[in-house]
């Protein structure tokens, strides 16, 4: 053979072996892809682990009586690992899945017992790792759950997979649902006490290890390798639950009545600054109302007639007027340059200051102010400034609108138009809370104190933060000023626009409030739309609530008084009727050595309970069980009563309960006439007596 066919040959020979090769690899891909890749996938699975985070439960939110406002209740989504450790075996599993479709099948109602164990028995047969059994399962039939058939083989090894998902409830469903807020995948930093409070709240969440199984589902692995959530602290609201559900039912039927587009409500304790109550409700059809938008805190607007307590507080510190002096407002009109301020209910004449305040006539205020501070206006706008009713409250909630309170200095300033326009509550904004507070100064002899919507966090049953009254401003103004505007608002409701408001039973102080509202860029022209809002505080004399009701785009009627008034005043009477602090006026009634009031006789350990409860010390002759009572000139002796077997008892001055009680263990059989105590009996006391006598006995 020569070297070039050697050469060939060789050549031949490799690419021969290299051919083979090439073929015993794609036979052997094709095996491992084809034959055997349901086992090798599955075992690559297994080894795919990783660790995901558990949702920690939030903490819960409480009204300051207790109540439950918004919590986390546990739901679980119930699956089936069908080769878990305890059920490998097909005889285990086959013994027992039909007593476990059974249980399935009565507990859920939701299939036949044939058709869940066709289910297990088909998800068995294509080797499924993660079957889906059951979603939004409560914690309570969880725990049913697991002593089913195969489930109680054990926590994993029974094949029983719960994967458990917090879910947010609020008990009381819409009461105060603005001020509670939530937490979603659309608001992620939530709104509201949820919002404000979620680095307390949220809680610290958890690890679990899960591993990847077929169709790429991660299943979790065991308890061993879990790190447990650290639950979230509990927010104590200064919400009152039932001044809440007050405040919302006197909203919403009176935005019915005077058909109104959307209204706010809003309940402060007068000394601490704890907002009680908050509502807001947004007509969303004809004759229905949600709370969709906090206007409270985030409806800035102008404020209308509620901000002239302001203006007059201004001219009262810099003795400008004073309550008696005499101001004109002629026919109703004031003339400033470019613009015609009017009174809506015409002019009064010549009047007081404090009639006109009580009249709330805008060309008084308008023209005072104006008068007196147009040459430096700043010195009026200095005032507001000075107490900061120009910044946010700091409010311990989200969405706080920053008041526009306007200074010479603002752009917008027009010398000849806004200082008047200013002194009856127009060219800026002012939220209704803002304007309450002010209220609340006045009402809190000037203490100037935020809102507050939080008073403790508690974990675990600790407090661990607590929240008191934040002072913007010591004193807004002198004392007697203070004094003078307590007067005034006062003589609104005796005198003035305010009488609806007024009670015979505690005196209220407060101001009517009506303003036109704009409309955008279209500003005031156009149909006309208006707030109506009345702001004020109760028992005048010590005041301990204030509330601002502010009602926007009302159609019938529109004035403050009668728009607004009839939310303040049905929620005021409530609170004074249910609230035994308020009642001052009631003289005390001390008692000497009187008679007690007289208990019907029978059971001793009630009557004690109920005597001890009231305070009245009685005379017991005996400690038996059951006593009769005699009536004294110094009150009430209880003797011994003693049940002798054979012998009928005396159940004169029993109740009905306690003398069948007797009777019946006497073995009498006993027919009943009347109500009220026993005063007959048809088998008198002492007599020899057998089981199955009748006895009547008569009550009055």
């Amino acid at each position: 053979m020569n070297i070039r066919d050697n050469i060939l040959l060789r050549v031949y020979l490799s690419f021969g072996l290299i051919v083979l090769l090439a073929v015993a690899v794609l036979v052997r891909l094709c095996d491992v892809q084809f034959v055997e890749g349901h086992k090798w996938r599955a075992m690559a699975d297994s080894l795919s682990t990783k660790y995901i985070n558990i949702e920690a439960a939030r903490g819960n939110i409480y009204s300051v009586d207790g109540s439950l406002l918004a919590t986390s209740i546990p739901e679980y989504e119930l699956r089936m690992d069908l080769f878990a450790g305890g059920i490998q075996d097909k005889d285990v599993f086959n013994e027992k899945v039909d007593s476990l479709a059974f249980s399935l099948s009565q507990f859920f109602k939701d299939k036949s017992p044939k058709e869940y164990s066709r289910y297990l028995r088909a998800a068995r047969r294509d080797s499924v790792r993660y079957l889906l059994i059951k979603r939004k399962v409560g914690y309570q039939e969880l725990k049913t759950i697991r002593t089913f058939p195969l489930f109680n083989i054990g926590k994993y090894t029974g094949g029983l997979i719960a994967v458990q998902q917090n879910k947010r409830i609020r008990p009381f469903k819409f009461l105060a649902a603005r001020t509670i807020g939530y937490k979603n995948e659309n608001v992620p930093n939530g709104v509201g006490l949820e919002g404000a409070f979620g680095e307390y709240i949220n809680g610290e969440s958890g690890k679990r290890l899960v591993q990847r199984i077929s169709g790429g589902v991660w299943m979790p692995v065991n308890d061993e390798a879990e790190v447990a959530p650290k639950e979230g602290a509990d927010i104590i609201s200064t919400i009152d639950i039932n001044m809440q559900d007050l405040v919302q039912t006197a909203l919403e039927k009176q935005l019915k009545i005077s058909d109104a587009d959307y209204g706010t409500v809003i309940l402060m304790e007068v000394a601490t600054g704890e907002v009680r109550a908050v509502a807001n409700y947004t007509r969303v059809s004809e004759g229905v109302y949600e709370e969709q938008f906090n206007y409270a805190i985030g409806g800035s607007q102008d404020p209308g007639s509620t901000f002239k307590l302001a203006s007059y507080m201004a001219l009262l510190e810099d003795k400008k007027v004073d309550t008696n002096t005499l101001v004109s407002t002629g026919d109703g009109t004031y003339r400033v340059k470019g613009h015609t301020i009017k009174d809506s209910h015409g002019g009064i004449g010549t009047v007081t200051v404090m009639k006109a305040f009580e009249q709330s006539a805008n060309t008084a205020v308008a023209k005072l102010v104006n008068m007196h501070y147009q040459d430096d206006p700043s010195q009026f706008t200095d005032h507001f400034y000075d107490i900061h009713m120009n910044e946010r409250l700091g409010l311990q909630i989200p969405g706080e609108t920053k008041p526009v309170i306007k200074n010479p200095k603002f752009k917008s300033w027009n010398k000849n138009l806004t200082l008047p326009q200013m002194a009856y509550g127009y060219e800026m904004l002012i939220t209704p809370l803002q304007m309450l507070t002010f209220y609340n100064a006045v009402a809190n002899d000037g203490k100037y104190i935020a809102p507050l919507f939080v008073k403790e966090i508690r974990r675990l049953g600790n407090p661990i933060e607590q929240y008191q009254a934040r002072v913007i401003s010591d004193r807004i103004c002198s004392e007697k000023t203070i004094k003078k505007l307590q007067a005034m608002l006062e003589s609104v409701v005796t005198k003035g626009t305010g009488k609806l408001m007024g009670s015979p039973l505690y005196r209220v102080a407060g101001k009517t409030g009506t303003a036109q509202v704009a409309d955008g860029r279209k500003g005031y022209k156009g149909k006309p739309s208006y707030q109506a809002s009345f702001c004020g505080y109760f028992p005048a004399e010590k005041p301990k609530y204030s509330i601002i009701v502010s009602i926007n785009g009302p159609k019938n009627g529109y004035y403050g008084a009668t728009v607004a008034g009839p939310v303040f005043k049905e929620i005021a009477d409530r609170i004074y009727a249910s609230d035994m602090e308020m009642y001052n006026n009631i003289s005390e009634h001390y008692v000497g050595n009187t008679i007690n009031p007289e208990a019907k006789a029978g059971h001793s350990k009630a009557v004690k309970r109920v005597y001890n409860a009231l305070g009245v010390k009685a005379l017991y002759a005996a400690k038996s069980d059951y006593f009769n009572s005699v009536d004294t000139s110094n009150g009430i002796v209880y003797e011994e009563f003693n049940l002798i077997k054979g012998v009928m008892p005396d159940v004169n001055g029993m109740g009905l309960k306690d003398a069948l009680y007797l009777l019946g263990n006497a073995g009498l059989k006993t027919r009943v006439k009347g109500s009220g105590k026993v005063v007959s009996q048809s088998i008198a006391a002492g007599n020899k007596i057998g089981k199955g006598l009748s006895v009547q006995i008569d009550l009055q």
